[in-house]
């Protein structure tokens, strides 16, 4: 069918949402045909609807901060976009909760919730990042060891399916379990299984005070076995980080958050455990919260058993050396989620061999390598994802979900 004639049976069921796309409509370099921008759930169904009769592909896209995550797109006719689905549904602060739609930005949202002493306590660490976006790629940040992940936060959604309807999921009260599986299996899942338009989230009251206390090490053993003594005490830390750039003294920081009193003991017990040259404040550190790359670089994330931690930061770094490749280390050692950097102008096979060699590494860890992002020419070298337990599973879901395979082909994990 002509593409004027598509056009036209796109707008005859969903109106003027739908538009030509532009140079810049691309998905991990990827063009679109066309673009929609919903600003309904009612709308954006009856987008899917005429795509699904049209039998059009469709990736769905936020503030475009993760655009270039995930492999491209095998084909793509049409962009959903979420920016016009925006602002809070409904805050019950007396219950700690809030339902949003998924193309609000999450530092809007913050805003918001701070006006009544509240917070949806995921980091952001790609600055214009979208609720949306964040469930898609289950989004966590340094306090993930305190207050979790996405995926922890979400109690209930509304999502699209690929052919149109509606469905709901979970519920506005933390302990409703109905339909609340569904919501955690389209966490993650990159937009594969449906358009996500609200979501409702359990909310945390913003701590009175809190303090970040930092020691910078010679050496990323030190790093670990310092991270381990503060895992082992009775600090309750929100976040524990360690920041490794390459070729430089590792720093370990331990945020903690509560009331005035509480947080100021805490400190001087983290001091203690830390060493002398600890050092106090209530500013965060350079980098906190940041992925160590830039644009264009290779982002991997790296994850382990917290016991592996210490040995992982190691053999990520002599690998590197091995291969003489710069790597710059930073993430949870409260968790054992760790993400690496590469800049993008090194020699793309040997960036390829760096991530065998950290799969090995993490591997013998209990854990995985995933390259979040990559230029094209390691991309082409690598699998991003690399094995995956419960392959078959995830192919029948998404079968289940999607079974023209039309929602974002071959983005996620196994060419899914």
């Amino acid at each position: 069918m002509a593409a004027d004639a598509i056009l036209d049976r796109l707008r005859a069921a969903a109106g003027e949402l739908i538009r030509t796309a532009a140079e810049h409509d691309t998905i991990a370099g990827v063009p679109a045909r066309y673009v929609a921008a919903p600003r309904d759930t009612a709308q954006a169904a009856a987008v899917l609807r005429a795509a699904a009769a049209l039998d059009l592909a469709v990736t769905f896209r936020g503030g475009g901060t993760r655009l270039d995550w995930g492999s491209p797109p095998r084909r793509l006719d049409l962009i959903l976009d979420t920016t016009a689905l925006a602002g809070v549904v409904e805050h019950a602060a007396g219950d700690l909760i809030t339902v949003v739609r998924a193309g609000t930005r999450l530092d809007a949202l913050a805003a918001t919730l701070a006006g009544a002493g509240q917070q949806l306590a995921l980091d952001a660490p790609l600055p214009g990042g979208t609720i949306g976006g964040a469930v898609a790629t289950n989004a966590g940040g340094p306090r993930r060891m305190l207050y979790g992940t996405a995926r922890d936060l979400l109690i209930g959604v509304t999502l699209v399916r690929a052919d149109g309807v509606v469905a709901h999921a979970g519920g506005k009260v933390v302990k409703n379990v109905a339909g609340y599986d569904l919501a955690k299996l389209v966490t993650g899942a990159y937009g594969t299984l449906g358009l996500v338009t609200e979501c409702a989230f359990r909310l945390h009251p913003l701590p009175a005070a809190a303090a970040y206390v930092t020691r910078r090490v010679g050496d990323l053993a030190e790093a670990g076995r310092l991270a381990g003594s503060v895992r082992a005490a009775q600090l309750v830390p929100a976040a524990l980080e360690v920041d490794a750039p390459p070729g430089g003294a590792a720093t370990v920081t331990v945020l903690l958050e509560g009331t005035p009193a509480g947080v100021a003991a805490r400190v001087e017990t983290a001091r203690r455990l830390l060493g002398a040259d600890a050092t106090a404040s209530d500013e965060a550190p350079d980098g906190w919260g940041r992925y160590p790359w830039h644009d264009g670089d290779s982002g991997l994330k790296l994850t382990c058993a917290l016991s592996g931690v210490p040995r992982l930061l190691a053999d990520a770094r002599a690998a590197a050396d091995r291969h003489g490749l710069p790597l710059a280390l930073r993430g949870s050692a409260g968790v054992g989620v760790l993400h690496g950097g590469v800049p993008g102008e090194a020699e793309p096979q040997r960036v390829a061999a760096l991530v065998d060699a950290l799969r090995a590494a993490t591997a013998a860890v209990a854990g995985h390598t995933v390259v979040l992002t990559a230029p094209p020419a390691v991309r082409d070298r690598v699998d991003l994802w690399g094995p995956v337990d419960g392959l078959a599973l995830m192919r029948r879901v998404k079968q289940r979900f999607d079974p023209d395979a039309r929602l974002a082909p071959g983005r996620f994990v196994g060419g899914i």
